[in-house]
């Protein structure tokens, strides 16, 4: 797996708003990791978070917050959204708008109208816009999606994926305070990656059910979900998310009329970061092997070696693409951002169809 993005262009100077697990985990350590990038500035107002990113980015420079980091536009070219989701549209729409291409995390905004309001605005601005959907690289997706591109299972009769945990308490203190106005919510948070890897392997969808509860003390939003869309293919697809899960399902299980696909457990990539990894480290994104997928066909069980994971790639083709000459590049950005807002849209189907 290679991360080099090196070209004859200087790299690309960048800021990362916010460090807790979506900036500490994901956005600069990727960042870090890729020559074509330099990660100039992490902005977080959290004393002991600003303390962290010093020790671990010598060098880079620490603000408290967005503002902070928009005075620094003229010596920036990219600013990273790892903030809480009601942020995005005010934060990515001044990022735009001083100038600054930009990432947003998922979700990419709280309603599809906002989504397509930044989308019209980077256009119009000629800025490049798109959205952290990480797990379009998480290792197992890869494997489901080379088994359907292979015709290996042949029609797909049932897809069924799930984001469960056992989290009994709500950890963090904007998500115990958030709203579905706000973003808050296992839908918003885990169902925005399972319903667009779902749009990617089978296209336009619909709600067609929608369950959305709250379980856990002080839930505000939702914690247990499940989400059933019919694709324009005919394909349909089941989600579920749960962070009061004492017992997970398998990750995915997929049915078709030539064999099927069961995987358990997650991506690994993820908790690596977390135990102290590097996305440069030969083991990064290998699953260990007693994680493998089943894969059935014609009455025999055989263990099939997931794909492995690979979250630089975004930063990867992001580096090529404004290097290339921003919006005015041919090449594509790692994620269009029309595909969130159909993760959007789709959410809002889900909260109108489950009342």
């Amino acid at each position: 797996m290679s991360t080099d993005s090196s070209t004859s262009a200087a790299p690309i100077r960048t800021a990362v708003v916010g460090f807790g697990l979506s900036g500490r985990v994901f956005h600069a350590p990727l960042v870090a990791a890729d020559p074509g990038y330099s990660l100039d500035v992490i902005a977080t107002s959290d004393p002991g978070r600003q303390a962290a990113a010093a020790g671990q980015y010598p060098g880079v420079k620490t603000v408290p917050d967005g503002d902070a980091v928009l005075a620094l536009a003229a010596d920036l070219d990219l600013v990273v959204l790892g903030t809480p989701p009601a942020t995005h549209y005010p934060l990515a729409k001044a990022a735009l708008e001083a100038g600054l291409d930009v990432v947003v995390d998922k979700p990419f905004a709280v309603t599809s109208a906002q989504g397509q309001e930044l989308i019209a605005l980077a256009e119009r601005l000629g800025r490049v816009l798109t959205v952290f959907q990480n797990r379009r690289w998480d290792g197992d997706y890869l494997t489901v999606k080379a088994l359907l591109e292979g015709g290996v299972l042949g029609e797909v009769t049932r897809f069924e994926s799930r984001f469960e945990r056992w989290s009994p308490e709500v950890s963090k203190a904007w998500k115990a305070e958030a709203t579905a106005a706000d973003g808050g919510g296992v839908l918003f948070d885990l169902g925005t990656h399972l319903l667009d890897q779902a749009l990617q392997l089978f296209g336009p969808g619909t709600v067609v059910h929608a369950e959305l509860q709250a379980r856990r003390p002080g839930e505000k939003t939702d914690d247990d979900c499940f989400v059933v869309l019919r694709h324009g293919n005919g394909v349909v697809s089941h989600h579920w998310m749960n962070m009061l899960c004492a017992q997970q399902g398998p990750r995915y299980r997929v049915l078709g009329t030539g064999g099927g696909y069961t995987k358990h457990g997650v991506d690994p990539q993820e908790p690596y970061i977390v135990a102290g990894g590097s996305p440069l480290d030969a083991e990064y994104g290998v699953e260990a092997a007693e994680w493998a997928g089943q894969l059935g066909r014609d009455g025999h069980l055989d263990r099939l070696p997931t794909e492995r994971g690979n979250y630089p790639e975004f930063y990867r083709i992001l580096a090529a693409k404004i290097s290339d000459g921003g919006s005015a590049s041919a090449l594509s950005v790692p994620v269009d951002p029309a595909g969130p807002v159909e993760v959007l849209k789709l959410i809002e189907q889900a909260r109108e169809l489950a009342g």
